[in-house]
């Protein structure tokens, strides 16, 4: 993940700004230019300066930023990739469950059928002991006289495989973690796009401290502040580095 302008570029851009600044100042006291102009350069120099040193704290901020929510974002899809393979997992062991009931419960309506009590009695006491209550409550319902009654015990609202419920836990978790990742990574990417911002701001300042014409220089260092304000009002509405 990107982070952005660092302080040291910004610094250097300050350093140069500054040394050209002098130079410019030095060169034109040679040739005595008004005291009015002069006042005018130191002030927009003075501007510069501050645009630069905003810029450097706000591009090392910006950068922070960056990287803390670009690493929540890779945290938060890992606890999703970990909790689809746990709820994967738990599913293949629930469907592995349901099938050995529904042999289980073939045989013992086997041996009602083959009217064989011995072979029914073992067949039930071979069930497993959670599909017990349900084919009890199965039972209760009077399946053969009954005709609403349902089909097997599975259709019971007592029949629960844990592991069927862990795997839409898991998938729950999975779903938020995920959504939580994408939106991190969301962030992390207003965070970086906000450092081209402060990049042109950056370039601005510094390319107009090197025109001779003023009006040029006033024209890009407004741009710069413009650009400086949008730039800050983002800053603004963005949450904070995740803890």
């Amino acid at each position: 993940m990107p982070e952005g302008l660092s302080a040291s570029e910004v610094g250097k851009e300050i350093a140069e700004h500054r040394e050209h600044a002098e130079h410019a100042e030095h060169g034109e006291s040679s040739e005595h230019r008004p005291a009015g102009h002069a006042r005018r350069d130191r002030l927009i120099s003075i501007v510069e300066a501050l645009l630069l040193s905003i810029v450097a704290l706000m591009a090392a901020w910006s950068g922070y930023a960056a990287a803390k929510w670009g690493t929540e974002s890779s945290l938060s899809l890992a606890k999703a990739s970990g909790a689809r393979s746990q709820a994967s997992a738990d599913q293949i062991q629930a469907t592995q469950i349901r099938t050995l009931d529904s042999v289980s419960f073939n045989a013992v309506e086997g041996a009602y059928v083959a009217h064989n009590a011995r072979l029914f009695n073992l067949a039930v006491k071979r069930l497993r002991a959670g599909y017990r209550p349900a084919f009890n409550a199965w039972l209760a319902t009077h399946p053969l006289k009954n005709p609403n009654a349902p089909a097997d015990p599975s259709d019971m609202p007592q029949y629960v495989i844990p592991q069927q419920r862990q795997a839409e836990l898991h998938t729950v978790r999975a779903n938020a973690s995920f959504s939580a990742g994408e939106s991190a990574a969301g962030t992390a990417d207003k965070y970086v796009r906000l450092t081209v911002l402060l990049a042109a701001v950056l370039f601005l300042v510094g390319i107009g401290s090197r025109f001779p014409a003023r009006s040029a220089r006033y024209g890009l260092i407004a741009v710069a502040a413009g650009l400086l304000v949008v730039s800050v009002v983002q800053l603004l509405g963005l949450p904070g580095p995740p803890s």
